[in-house]
């Protein structure tokens, strides 16, 4: 499937200092940039830095001047998907992951899988497969975490999200992730334009490990799950972040957009268990 994306950002800068974003589409196997292109005014050069482990397309900005700076970014992308019953998929037990899929056993900065190892099995635990603990966590938060905009912000957690029972698609997802952790299950953050999302902007979910795949997982329940363009993925927002700033620069606006531009109809997909078992864009 076809999809139109852009960013505009617009900075205000005081000193000199370095501005890392991460607005580029990922290029993978089964996702596909078709064209793209960054301008900025005033004219900077933009250096590319790819990830160690291909999951983030970093752009490093070294701006001396102040004043005010505009980044647009546009793409097409072309995206596959494949939808599975990964409830009957052969599980896989850690002694045979891939060595790059042990990070995501481990607490991180946002998700301290460790501090809520008591609530996730306490509620999970029971449970026998582990595509169905992730399907399972994913109703629980989407039922028991309210969302609302402007509740939390950069410094909230998944222990913060399971207290406070409120946050964005940001929070879900690092609950969702910690919750995965916590039962031996390898997740991760997922960030990405997002088709139908209202209002637009950036949106965050989670994948999680199961049977040699990474599947993907929405509680926010927000958007149709074949309508992500994935821009990066890492432990949670700390590796995925939009933009990283180093110096005295402030965000003035933001302008996000994502359209549909492929020649046949859009069918979307919800995450019921009625519909589908289990999406990968991996």
């Amino acid at each position: 499937m076809k999809f139109k994306v852009s960013a505009a950002l617009q900075y205000e800068v005081k000193a000199p200092s370095t501005l890392i974003l991460n607005v580029h589409a990922l290029r993978t196997a089964n996702q596909t940039v078709l064209d793209e292109k960054l301008t900025i005014a005033p004219y900077l050069k933009a250096e590319e830095l790819n990830a160690v482990n291909g999951e983030n397309r970093f752009v490093r900005l070294d701006i001396q001047d102040t004043g005010t700076i505009d980044i647009h970014y546009d793409a097409t992308v072309d995206n596959y998907y494949e939808v599975k019953d990964h409830s009957k998929i052969p599980e896989i037990p850690v002694s045979k992951f891939h060595p790059s899929v042990l990070t995501y056993l481990n607490p991180s900065r946002y998700c301290q899988s460790d501090m809520l190892y008591r609530l996730a099995n306490n509620t999970f635990g029971h449970i026998n497969n582990s595509y169905e603990q992730v399907f399972a966590i994913t109703d629980w938060i989407y039922k028991n975490v309210e969302y609302l905009s402007g509740f939390t912000d950069s410094e909230t957690s998944a222990y913060d999200t399971v207290t406070q029972q409120a946050g964005v698609c940001r929070d879900f997802a690092h609950l969702g992730i910690a919750l995965c952790r916590a039962l031996t299950i390898p997740a991760r953050y997922f960030t990405g334009y997002a088709y139908r999302l209202n209002p637009p902007d950036f949106h965050a979910c989670f994948e999680a490990y199961l049977g040699g795949e990474w599947v993907l997982f929405d509680a926010t329940r927000l958007i149709p799950l074949n309508g992500l363009v994935k821009i990066a993925t890492g432990r949670d927002a700390a590796d995925a972040a939009i933009a990283s700033i180093f110096g005295d620069v402030s965000c003035t606006n933001i302008r996000v957009a994502c359209e549909y531009a492929d020649e046949q109809p859009f069918e979307p997909i919800y995450y019921t268990r009625s519909i589908f078992h289990g999406i990968s864009y991996y």
